[in-house]
């Protein structure tokens, strides 16, 4: 870990002077320091703490305890930081954990007040009652913050008509380098002339912004780049008040806020912003052109801006390939035809929606005339966000990349003008070859920002040279085209070395004086701007150090091990969302902590093994504390654009702890249910009765208000030993019924209906005995007797499915760990044959859906009292590994059965989960699921594939769920 010179003359122990003063919390504990060392970044610097104001007052304290102690102060709230803006030697101050209230709306003004950790696509929930939005759409919507918005400049998609976080804010209040409050917004020359009368810092600093602008406006807007260049964030935007009404006729109204718009945290503490809102758009539509090279997009960009599109966006060839490697982003990308060099998004906006159709076809047909392209599908307004969607992954898909090599940011900001894009990248393409490098081109090419990434790994002397190299060419690059240098990631660490060099030392000069009128002591987020940092320095990999070898259960080649598994996380934090907008992270969604994100527990992980002992790292309590209260939903696995898979990390530590510390009696025990189940099945209701005695429970560690699931009466193997086969059984061909440990001893209802359901339909079900999924051993950390497991079943199944039988499961999470984690766990020998049996493994509703879309359920006929509408809750590890759709698919086989799919994550269960940690697990469920169910008509049925989500349900809500084989089985005749 690198540290300052000011770093090592502060001693963390400053800041229980703090404490004291805040209501907020103030972390300096060695975790929490660690969690706030990186950003989006390439670099890594431990802080000396954190602090979380919760409320304007805070923050004034804690300006004011910075300057009386000499602390910097670095400003922090959340997916907006890619150029090292948020790490320092000092104190972090994070305003995402608090400071998230929408303040005030007001619909007639069109306007909003909100505290900085309000995140975007929240406000616009908000607002969309009213109509309204908040105008620039960052790709980090969904987790990113105003006032990160606010500190970057953040534009996004469609800034070409909505411009820039500049454009709309109206006015800001803040705390001042010495604990003043100032506020800041538009002023007539009265109230500019009452500013500059202020006995205070806030007058001191507008007599300084009027004299540097009016005494140097000729060097300013010769020095800045052209305002035809919409994203223009060099460091403060003097040009910006060059142009207003003060010292240009006709120009905007003087407002000093938009100074601090892009000034990523270096001129005062943001505390409340209040924004103009627009309109939503009414009507849209896509047109998503391919084209064989990334030369023919550049030029189809300039083409598409004649004909008025909202947004057009690019992604490159290698972008789109990556895409096929994230499950969630495989879904989305239905659209793409071939195998593009890149890809336009030209999305159009209209009031008429009979306009938008020849607005795409005029397009279209311009293409054609000029033989561009080749293909150009246009995409409907409900499907759009499937496009934005595979746009949005591109950072997170490129970090993914496995090994150390992958495209870094440092010149990938630059904005030139539209009409200059092609000339642009094709001399950076020249740069690329000449510096032996390979790049990944993507993002706004409406405004003429394309986000170039070269492919290096900083780990290797000669790459951190041409990361070196590749800076100082761009930024004379950037010069050359009158281009700004950073259009929406900000200068940060990265790029304020160059500042110079694209604008001129005079304003640089200038700058340097709107910092000090500011910021007389420098606290505010100091090396960023003026006074930089050395840019290849405090890097998050140290040159010349090979990672850190660790010998693993599962197979981690494909991404080159295990520190490197841990290394995709980039920092963009897409696991820090809002509730209600996917599956990853629950444990985040419900506490807000860091610590319980995917970032948290991937950034700790990396930096605790990076150079360390594995020894000591696993038997350690610093990464415990941060797994502990992971539920293995594997949403990450489905959802983090990166595929950082912290389930898969967590169970590798837990085999390694185990081994090293013990395995605890509950792992032990719980980790073997099928061994347990397998006894219990000879006395079950005494079994039932005795695992849930209080001194049981605590002997196993779980909650006393949990009830343990009962061992069914009759096991499934002994159901189906006995049944009468159907008649139909056989017509439509032989399947192999995963009959996994849940379903046999404890919920046989599940395997009952779906054998009977499929065997109507025509099937003949094979069910072997004697199975283990290996889920719950996966879940405790058992490795070793997970790999036990999958090879006993691997050797029984592979057979029929090289036969190309399907194997089908009823529980989700034990049959798609033959499709996620058998491969890579049962050892090279089996390796093959546990990818057969992968390629033939199906969820239950997933073989439905795929039957009755070849017209194979054809011999089902169906009775008359069938349910009217159905609630679906679906499973964490389907919705990460498939989604959702089958499920729906399969339940819509029953004719006029409405399907309403509920938008939560994980239950809260999580397989024993939620016996351990029950407040957390109930809290959780608590944050979409139980609140829809409880809202649910009373004749509604509910529906939940995972056994332990019906299990929370009717914990949670006392309404029993079913399977979805039970509802579909209740559907037909037998």
């Amino acid at each position: 870990m690198n540290d300052s010179s000011a770093a090592r003359e502060l001693d963390p122990d400053v800041l229980d002077a703090l404490a004291p003063s805040v209501e907020g919390e103030v972390l300096t504990d060695d975790v929490h320091r660690r969690l706030y060392a990186t950003d989006a970044s390439v670099y890594q610097v431990l802080p000396l703490g954190v602090v979380r104001p919760r409320h304007h007052e805070d923050c004034a304290a804690i300006v004011r305890f910075a300057a009386e102690h000499g602390v910097p102060l670095i400003p922090r709230a959340a997916g907006t930081s890619l150029a090292g803006q948020c790490v320092g030697q000092g104190l972090v101050i994070d305003v995402s954990r608090h400071m998230t209230t929408v303040l005030d709306v007001d619909p007639v003004q069109r306007s909003a007040r909100v505290q900085p950790g309000v995140i975007l696509d929240d406000l616009n929930d908000q607002l969309a009652e009213h109509g309204l939005m908040f105008g620039p759409e960052t790709s980090t919507s969904n987790r990113c913050m105003i006032g990160g918005m606010v500190g970057n400049n953040a534009a996004g998609s469609h800034s070409i008509v909505h411009g820039t976080t500049r454009d709309h804010v109206l006015a800001l209040r803040a705390v001042l380098a010495d604990g003043s409050e100032a506020g800041f917004g538009v002023l007539d020359d009265d109230a500019l002339a009452a500013k500059r009368r202020l006995d205070t810092l806030e007058g001191a600093i507008h007599r300084e912004v009027v004299e540097v602008v009016e005494g140097h406006r000729d060097v300013i807007l010769a020095g800045y780049p052209d305002p035809s260049i919409i994203r223009r964030n060099n460091g403060y935007a003097l040009d910006h008040l060059a142009r207003t009404d003060r010292f240009e006729e006709g120009g905007a109204p003087l407002n000093v806020a938009s100074l601090l718009c892009g000034s990523e945290g270096t001129l005062a503490l943001v505390t409340e912003i209040t924004v103009n809102l627009i309109p939503v758009p009414t009507h849209n539509r896509l047109v998503a052109a391919h084209f064989q090279t990334l030369d023919e997009a550049t030029h189809g960009t300039v083409m598409a801006l004649e004909h008025e599109p909202s947004a057009v966006e690019l992604m490159d060839g290698t972008i789109l390939d990556l895409s096929l490697r994230n499950p969630e982003a495989l879904r989305n990308r239905w659209w793409v035809e071939g195998e593009p060099g890149a890809v336009l998004a030209v999305e159009f906006y209209d009031e008429d929606p009979d306009a938008l159709h020849g607005r795409c076809e005029t397009l279209i047909q311009a293409y054609r005339d000029a033989g561009m392209g080749y293909a150009f599908p246009v995409i409907d307004s409900a499907r759009v966000p499937q496009v934005w969607a595979v746009r949005k992954a591109g950072l997170g898909l490129l970090t993914g990349m496995p090994g150390d090599r992958k495209p870094v940011t440092i010149i990938e900001d630059v904005a030139v003008a539209p009409s200059d894009l092609p000339g642009y990248v094709r001399r950076m393409q020249a740069l690329m070859e000449q510096h032996d490098a390979d790049a990944v081109y993507y993002g706004h090419a409406s405004v003429g920002e394309l986000h170039v990434r070269p492919a290096l790994s900083l780990r290797d002397p000669a790459d951190l040279q041409r990361f070196r190299d590749l800076g100082d060419a761009v930024a004379d690059l950037t010069a050359e085209f009158g281009a700004s240098l950073a259009g929406e990631h900000g200068v940060g660490r990265l790029r304020s070395v160059y500042l110079e060099r694209v604008l001129g030392p005079d304003v640089v000069q200038l700058q340097r004086r709107i910092k000090r009128a500011f910021d007389p002591q420098g606290l505010f987020n100091p090396g960023k701007i003026v006074d930089a940092l050395p840019n290849d320095e405090d890097l998050r990999v140290q040159p010349g150090r090979a990672p850190t070898a660790v010998e693993t259960w599962f197979d981690w080649s494909a991404d080159h091990g295990f520190q490197r598994a841990a290394e995709k996380c980039n920092g963009a934090g897409a696991c820090r969302k809002s509730a209600g907008r996917g599956t990853m992270c629950p444990s985040y969604m419900a506490t807000g902590e860091e610590l319980h994100s995917t970032r948290g527990r991937a950034n700790l992980l990396r930096q605790l093994i990076d150079g360390g002992a594995p020894d000591e790292v696993f038997a350690g309590d610093e990464l415990v504390e941060a797994l502990d209260l992971c539920l293995s939903c594997k949403g990450c696995a489905g959802e983090c654009p990166s595929s950082v898979d912290v389930a898969r990390l967590k169970a590798e530590v837990l085999q390694h702890r185990h081994d090293l510390l013990g395995t605890p009696l509950s792992t032990a025990v719980l980790g073997e249910f099928g061994k347990f189940a397998n006894l219990a099945r000879l006395t079950p209701g005494l079994a039932s009765a005795v695992s849930n005695m209080g001194a049981v429970k605590r002997l196993l560690d779980v909650d006393p208000r949990r009830t343990v699931p009962r061992f069914a009466r009759q096991t499934f193997h002994t159901w189906f030993g006995g049944h009468t086969e159907h008649a139909n059984a056989g017509e439509r061909g032989e399947i192999v019924l995963l009959a996994d440990e849940f379903t046999n001893h404890t919920d046989p209802a599940a395997g009952i209906t779906a054998v009977e359901y499929l065997e109507a339909a025509g099937y003949r079900i094979t069910v072997p005995k004697g199975l283990d999924s290996g889920r719950t051993q996966i879940s405790k950390g058992l490795l070793r007797k997970a790999r036990a497991a999958f090879r006993k079943a691997v050797r029984v199944l592979a057979p029929y499915a090289r036969e190309g039988v399907h194997i089908v499961g009823v529980e989700p999470s034990a049959i798609l760990g033959f499709r996620d984690e058998a491969p890579d766990l049962v050892g090279d020998d089996l390796r093959e044959d546990a990818e057969v049996v992968a390629s033939q493994a199906l969820l239950f509703e997933e073989f439905v859906a795929r039957e009755a879309q070849a017209g194979h359920l054809d011999l089902l006929t169906y009775v008359d009292a069938m349910p009217g509408k159905v609630l679906l809750h679906g499973h964490c590890h389907a919705k990460a590994l498939v989604g959702v759709q089958p499920l729906v698919d399969a339940l819509s086989t029953i004719p006029g059965l409405q399907v309403d799919v509920i938008p939560s994550g994980c239950c809260g269960m999580a397989g024993s989960f939620g016996y351990h940690h029950y407040d957390l697990s109930m809290q959780v469920g608590e944050l979409v699921l139980f609140p829809a169910v409880r809202d649910a008509a009373e004749g509604a049925v509910i529906v939940a594939p995972g056994t332990s989500c019906r299990h929370q349900i009717a914990d949670g809500t006392g309404r029993e769920a079913l399977h979805p084989a039970q509802v579909l089985r209740g559907a037909i005749e037998r």
